[in-house]
């Protein structure tokens, strides 16, 4: 069975849609099956594989609405053995149009109900917000992925998102799992990065994931091609660091 693993923290520009893309390539270029859902309406894990949004017909809104199956809108994309639902634009009117139906935290979970057993992981990559996606995404979860990034605002926020996390787990989902803190952006040359690591290390020990994702400007560069840093630069840091963290979860799952 496919373990569902949302990459979530309300804060922008942390690492999320760079970890949720490069982590699933990874996965992938280890032989497992994978399935990345794009549930952020700007849509950049779905343009950064290589997917025209913009012709998106079907994607993440059809699913929460449960006017279409994943299956339905399940596209290939440019990273071997992965899959993916897109997002659009339109995305941005499903937390108005859920409102008001009943159980709609829980239209993600029912939705990847028939799908779950044919991929070894399900990625979601959540909206920089705690609004109703990162709810449905968090209710569908088996567990979360929390980036952080090394810079001075890096634990604000986090005590918000911890008590948001605690608080699904008491109502909506028990079985929610914190899969680790994955520390992002690190610069060896900064003593800020450093005091940084340091810092969550001492708080959250063993939470935190062994891998830090270094700065690295071919992750900043491969979206632009549309395409994960394991295609667009195998040999770079960047690609060396996402695949250390999927050894790390693959380890994690095989206990």
């Amino acid at each position: 069975m496919g373990k569902i693993i949302a990459i979530a923290n309300q804060k922008g520009g942390v690492g999320k849609t760079t970890t949720s893309v490069n982590l699933a390539a990874s996965l992938g270029v280890l032989e497992k099956k994978v399935l990345l859902i794009d549930a952020d309406p700007q849509a950049n894990a779905s343009s950064g594989l290589g997917i025209d949004v913009e012709s998106v017909e079907i994607g993440t809104y059809q699913i929460l609405e449960h006017s279409n199956t994943p299956r339905e809108a399940t596209l290939k994309c440019s990273a071997p053995n992965v899959d993916v639902i897109p997002s659009h634009i339109d995305l941005v009117a499903i937390e108005i149009e859920l409102v008001d139906k009943e159980n709609r935290e829980y239209m993600l979970k029912k939705a990847l109900e028939d799908i779950k057993e044919e991929y070894d992981y399900i990625i979601i990559d959540c909206a920089p917000s705690l609004g109703l996606l990162t709810l449905n995404a968090l209710t569908a979860a088996d567990s979360v992925i929390i980036p952080i990034q090394c810079e001075y605002f890096a634990l604000e926020g986090l005590g918000k998102l911890l008590n948001t996390i605690k608080s699904i787990q008491k109502i909506h989902n028990p079985d929610l799992d914190i899969e680790g803190l994955l520390l992002t952006m690190y610069d060896s040359r900064l003593r800020l990065s450093n005091q940084v690591v340091e810092e969550v290390q001492k708080h959250f020990n063993d939470m935190v994931f062994e891998t830090i994702i270094q700065r690295n400007v071919k992750l900043s560069e491969a979206p632009s091609f549309g395409e994960s840093i394991i295609n667009y630069d195998a040999t770079s840091k960047g690609a060396t660091n996402y695949l250390h963290l999927a050894q790390e979860v693959i380890k994690k799952n095989s206990k």
